[in-house]
């Protein structure tokens, strides 16, 4: 009977991608860096990104007509 070979063939493919997934899964679950607990360093208290500092404002002052 082919029903009994049709099966078969679709358990191996759902345990195949199942167990692919759960693969990468434990891949990036490994991959997370731990997150630094305790008292902040001084590179945590620099902003990020754009912030009015003094050489950023010598500069503007610079630039003023």
């Amino acid at each position: 009977m082919k029903t009994t070979k049709t099966n078969n063939r679709r358990k191996f493919l759902v345990t195949a991608g199942l167990g692919s997934a759960g693969a990468v899964a434990a891949v990036v679950a490994g991959t997370r860096k731990a997150q630094p607990e305790g008292p902040h360093t001084a590179a945590c208290a620099q902003p990020d990104g754009y912030h009015l500092s003094d050489h950023i404002l010598k500069y503007y002052k610079t630039t003023e007509v």
